[in-house]
């Protein structure tokens, strides 16, 4: 549950690039908004393999 509050709090940081990004037009917050979706993307990945494993190790019990 920790890497998915991760998330939930990387999500609301960047919240406000992409306000800026999307509705005033600034090109720097468009780059700080494609690195913090790398972010999520990686971190993501890290929940879903988190949870496969999990799910695997319930069925081998």
């Amino acid at each position: 549950m920790e890497k998915f509050n991760q998330l939930k709090e990387l999500l609301a940081t960047i919240e406000a690039d992409a306000d800026k990004f999307y509705n005033k037009g600034s090109k720097v917050a468009g780059t700080r908004l494609r690195g913090g979706m790398q972010q999520i993307k990686a971190l993501a990945q890290e929940i879903r393999n988190q949870v496969t494993e999990l799910k695997n190790s319930e069925k081998e019990a």
